[in-house]
């Protein structure tokens, strides 16, 4: 199992928060601490240096850098959203490389809102078999390439409710890293990769007072999306069905709740197109891919606390009024076949965590969070570590 080394010490001498420069003054919600009725709106930039080494992958030296501004500076609304961009570089000594861009882009009053993901990876991955109760002793270690690129496009039509488009297409090639395992015999599709491409629909419902570090409010989503034959290596439909609600108690305390449903279809699906439990947002405590199957749920809860400590910390150019919370989450999640759901296949996922607001003014957040899963018989409880820009949901 993949293993990554934070060093607290190091995080805090290195990273730098380039958030001084003001953009603009607006009337609006309350911030997060104090009872001001204006808020300074700012471009922030904020790069979170990555280490970590494992066998398989030798020492992986990366950075996690987030970019905050607003689209409408030149003739600001109260109501705007902060538009962010999210660059993923890194690379290991065994000549392995990844790097994932994000942007997330809220326009003027929130009337558009755009999202792209650009992914290339050349990165090993263990492949475990398919269901939900595959074995460690099976896990094979697999050489995976792929390149990814999806946008999203949705419009306000009124109120609180959006509809858009999105696209997808992803290419994968895969090969066997150690001839070991259940990869080698076992009848997989799409066992040497293929190609993809989504095209669909979407509907969402969103009134959350703030998309970072939500306190009350709602966000439904409902993704429909088709691959045809022409544009892909198989014809496959895919349905997506996300929800969070959150409610608050008094200043300090909220708590959220967040469902997800995955399904794929089709007659012939390969094997990574499967639906995958398990990430640093939701049934943290299990390696990507772990489980997979058919079609995936999971459900979640989270309860955060504020802390302020109400202390100035002001070395050289860095002068802080740190703000932080505290978290604790539970959840479970299963996947499944079609025709084959059951009760006893969910597993647990529970731990804690803290966040620290490196911008307070768009309550951007890191988030550090520990979390543990099941434990099979003859196995190590499995767990996993988290080091991330953002809220999980």
């Amino acid at each position: 199992m993949f293993r990554r080394i934070f060093a607290a010490a190091i995080l805090i001498g290195t990273v730098i928060s380039a958030n001084a420069q003001q953009d603009t003054v607006v009337k609006r919600e309350r911030p997060l601490f104090g009872t001001q009725d204006t808020v300074l709106r700012k471009r922030s930039f904020f790069p979170l240096p990555v280490l970590g080494y494992s066998q398989e992958k030798g020492l992986e030296i990366g950075a996690a850098m987030l970019y905050s501004f607003y689209t409408d500076n030149k003739n600001p609304h109260p109501l705007t959203r902060n538009s962010t961009i999210n660059l993923i570089p890194s690379i290991t000594t065994e000549n392995q490389y990844k790097i994932d861009l994000k942007t997330n882009i809220w326009t003027r009053a929130n009337l558009w809102h755009f999202k792209s993901n650009f992914r290339y990876h050349d990165f090993p991955m263990y492949f475990y078999g398919l269901g939900d109760t595959t074995h460690a002793s099976d896990k094979s270690l697999l050489n995976n390439t792929r390149y990814k690129f999806q946008v999203e496009a949705e419009r306000r039509l009124s109120g609180n409710f959006y509809v858009g488009a999105t696209a997808l297409y992803q290419n994968d090639t895969y090969s066997s890293e150690d001839h070991k395992g259940i990869y080698e015999t076992m009848p997989l599709i799409g066992k040497t990769g293929g190609h993809v491409t989504f095209v669909g629909l979407t509907g969402i419902f969103d009134n959350r007072d703030n998309q970072n570090y939500t306190r009350k409010g709602t966000w439904l989503k409902l993704n429909v999306s088709f691959a045809p034959k022409f544009l892909s290596s198989e014809e496959l439909t895919r349905i997506e069905a996300q929800g969070t609600q959150f409610f608050s108690f008094g200043r300090k305390s909220t708590i959220g709740f967040n469902g997800y449903f995955n399904t794929i279809q089709g007659s012939q699906i390969p094997f990574y197109q499967l639906s995958e439990m398990g990430n640093d947002m939701i049934m943290r405590g299990y390696y990507t891919g772990r489980y997979r199957d058919q079609n995936y749920l999971a459900l979640q809860t989270e309860y955060r606390y504020l802390i302020d400590p109400k202390i100035r910390i002001k070395i050289w150019f860095v002068d802080l009024h740190p703000k932080f919370a505290l978290a604790a989450f539970a959840g479970t999640g299963t996947v499944y076949k079609n025709k084959d759901f059951h009760f006893d296949g969910f597993k647990p996922s529970y731990g804690g965590g803290i966040r620290w607001f490196y911008d307070e003014s768009s309550k951007l957040t890191i988030r550090i969070d520990y979390a543990v899963g099941e434990k099979r018989p003859g196995e190590s409880r499995q767990s996993g570590f988290y080091l991330s820009l953002a809220e999980a949901f």
